[in-house]
């Protein structure tokens, strides 16, 4: 099994869902967290684990973390060394979230609330690799600014998956990988 596949093994979505949805856990769709946010299709998200390529080791942001589904996969992908950092601007969600991931014995990893008007986490960048599971109009440049130069980032934008290998340094290289539909990114 590779190392995506052993995430999800690991943590399983059922333990990331509100009580009334967790025999629905093995649909690939998104489901209802609350507050008009979903945890996402597993499909989606291994693709978007995929296109991440995490190391052991790396240090990562993950916008939108929800439900800390995401956050617990990259950080078991990561594994101690690394550092995961999620961030979610529903309160009620940074607390479900939380709650969650602590239940997983991952303390490189946390989800913190979101600073209004802040997009990510700008005072402790650089990252490695950035996950973000909410879709903006267009690429946010605040995200750039906190990749790494070498860094990767996974992001829905108006309806496309993009990859973004590269900082905000004006030598990103972004590739295309299909049509998905995400929460608005506010």
């Amino acid at each position: 099994m590779d190392a995506v596949g052993a995430a999800f093994e690991a943590h399983p979505r059922a333990g990331f869902l509100p009580r009334r949805h967790r025999k629905s856990a093995g649909f690939d769709g998104p489901l209802e967290i609350g507050h008009g946010q979903t945890n996402s299709q597993p499909r989606t998200v291994d693709a978007m684990l995929r296109l991440l390529q995490v190391r052991p080791g790396d240090r990562i942001l993950d916008v939108g973390a929800g439900s800390g589904w995401t956050t617990a996969l990259l950080a078991h992908l990561t594994g101690p060394d690394g550092e995961v950092l999620g961030v979610e601007l529903e309160p009620d969600l940074v607390q479900f979230g939380s709650d969650n991931l602590a239940r997983t014995g991952q303390p490189w990893a946390s989800i913190h609330a979101a600073a209004p008007g802040v997009l990510g986490c700008p005072d402790r960048a650089p990252y490695d690799r950035i996950l973000v599971s909410a879709e903006p109009r267009e690429l946010p440049a605040p995200l750039l600014d906190q990749l790494a130069p070498a860094g990767r980032m996974v992001i829905p934008v108006a309806g496309t998956m993009l990859l973004v290998i590269g900082g905000g340094d004006g030598q990103a290289t972004i590739t295309r990988h299909g049509g998905y539909r995400f929460v608005p990114l506010r």
